[in-house]
């Protein structure tokens, strides 16, 4: 079999995902590993395509190699994809499967989305693999690899893999419409930024920017970044990890904690491409790792305006819901244009003018919680390195090991002798239970008495 494999990272051949590309080659000689370095050689693609797309036509499988960056791929390989599309590369009925290397923080999504644009493609894919930085290095991880490859292996042969649906779901957006004025004057006591990719001032996006700031109470302004002269896309150096400065001197990091890191809200407006907010927003997402891991904006509202079939996109709904859990941002809402689209996005307003005015916040879910727990060990193992991230966690109580709380466990080891003795049990009796309630009588005793007052 020829594997066309598109190295999706930034730094090359010295990308440690590629490693594995590399183990697989020794171990399957029979096969034949075709790289392609599109991450790095991204703008040379976007002047002249030919090399990729001769490349991928003559191949039995596309194996997308890549790190995750910011809950999906890198921008460099979400532009790749826009390339591959407007290019029309046939790659109808071949393989297509993917190798990430992360700390399988949102590994998940940046695969659905890899998956849901080979099948856009025409293609037939088979599950990847998602290792950690470091599994390479050790037994288990090799073994996994192997496992991996065998297991595509054979799901090429017997054919069982995931095909391109056959039919799509209908869409039809419904124009959002302008008012001509309002009547009360706009406040200036909050700062709300529009962040935008859109180019196109006759678009429907254009539109539903104009009806949410006619709506909303307060003066907004937008910032549009596919005017902002980005140097290229995040490319995984780590030089900021220590000066908190991007290595790229576009000054779009001084920018970014200036213009909009600074506002009291920020609604992101976008149109759906290719399963994501587009190439130009992940650029924008992966140049904000200049902050680090850092949560920075925590407690801002945030909401969005999104033109296109958002319906149809679950992966995209769990990346937008999950970076704002993570981020510690109350989601004030998502206004689309699928249909009533004016109520929708007056909806958007008016919720994000009461989180605004209330200082309004939720706890996190599962996914804010579980996606800091995995940043929490991450930086505590890398603090010799990633210094700001370690001082912000440090001062943000975010080093919250649970193995600390010895009160609490030593607790846990008494009810557990108490559970694993059947006589007593029987003789507490629902005292157990009335024990967990107790802290919660005293509140709403106390409750009760300072109401009686």
């Amino acid at each position: 079999m020829k594997i066309a494999v598109i190295n999706g990272s930034p730094k090359g051949k010295y990308s440690i995902t590629l490693q594995t590309i590399l183990y697989l080659e020794r171990k399957f000689p029979e096969h034949t590993f075709e790289v392609l370095h599109a991450g790095q050689k991204i703008k040379a693609l976007e002047k002249d395509f030919t090399e990729a797309k001769q490349l991928m036509e003559s191949s039995d499988a596309v194996l997308f190699s890549y790190p995750v960056y910011t809950f999906l791929a890198p921008s460099q390989l979400h532009r790749f994809i826009e390339l591959t599309k407007a290019n029309g590369v046939n790659l109808q009925g071949k393989l297509a499967t993917q190798i990430s290397t992360s700390k399988h923080f949102y590994d998940i999504t940046a695969h659905k989305y890899i998956e849901e644009n080979a099948l856009d493609l025409g293609m037939k894919y088979i599950r990847g693999l998602s290792a950690d930085m470091e599994d390479l290095l050790t037994p288990k991880g090799q073994a996994d690899a192997e496992k991996f490859f065998t297991r595509f292996l054979w799901s090429a042969e017997e054919d069982i893999c995931i095909k391109p649906p056959k039919q799509l779901l209908p869409y039809s957006y419904e124009a959002a419409t302008v008012p001509e004025s309002r009547t009360d004057d706009k406040r200036r006591d909050k700062d709300i930024v529009i962040l935008t990719d859109n180019t196109d001032s006759s678009s429907n996006l254009a539109k539903m920017i104009a009806r949410f700031q006619k709506q909303l109470p307060f003066e907004s302004r937008i910032v549009n970044i596919s005017e902002y002269p980005l140097s290229g896309g995040c490319l995984g150096c780590f030089r900021c990890a220590v000066s908190e400065r991007c290595v790229y001197k576009d000054g779009f990091d001084t920018f970014l904690r200036e213009n909009i890191q600074k506002a009291d809200s920020i609604v992101y407006a976008f149109t759906i491409s290719d399963h994501s907010m587009g190439s130009r927003f992940k650029m924008y997402d992966d140049r904000n790792f200049c902050n680090g891991h850092r949560t920075v904006t925590v407690g801002m509202p945030v909401g969005y305006l999104v033109s296109g079939n958002y319906a149809a996109e679950n992966n995209l709904r769990t990346v937008i819901e999950a970076r704002s859990e993570t981020g510690g941002n109350f989601l004030a809402g998502v206004a689309t244009d699928e249909g009533a689209t004016d109520a929708c996005i007056d909806d958007l307003a008016k919720s994000l003018t009461f989180a605004l005015e209330t200082g309004h916040s939720a706890p996190q879910n599962f996914w804010g919680v579980g996606g800091m727990k995995i940043f929490r060990d991450l930086i505590y193992q890398m603090r010799g390195m990633m210094k700001a991230d370690h001082k912000f966690y440090k001062k943000q109580g975010i080093y919250d090991f649970p193995q600390k709380k010895k009160l609490t466990s030593l607790k846990m080891y008494l009810v557990g002798l108490l559970l694993s003795n059947e006589k007593i049990l029987q003789k507490m009796g629902n005292k157990m239970n009335e024990g967990m309630l107790a802290p919660y009588t005293k509140l709403f005793a106390q409750m009760d008495k300072e109401k009686r007052k």
